[in-house]
């Protein structure tokens, strides 16, 4: 069963919660401005480099007799 489901179940709705407060939301975007970038500019090629490394080890590997 959904959140949502739960709570028409109960006899509320959503808008029973109120507002979230306008700190959370500049807490989230912060979040997203610094770890968007950190995950997909800078950790996604280190990522790819490792990957890039353990091919060629796996690759050389296969070639020694």
């Amino acid at each position: 069963m959904t959140g949502r489901s739960i709570w028409r179940a109960e006899g509320r709705t959503l808008a029973d919660k109120g507002w979230v407060p306008l700190r959370y939301w500049l807490i989230w975007g912060t979040g997203l401005v610094i770890f968007v970038p950190l995950f997909y500019v800078i950790l996604t090629p280190v990522w790819i480099g490792l990957r890039w490394l353990a091919w060629a080890a796996e690759f050389r590997a296969r070639r020694q007799p």
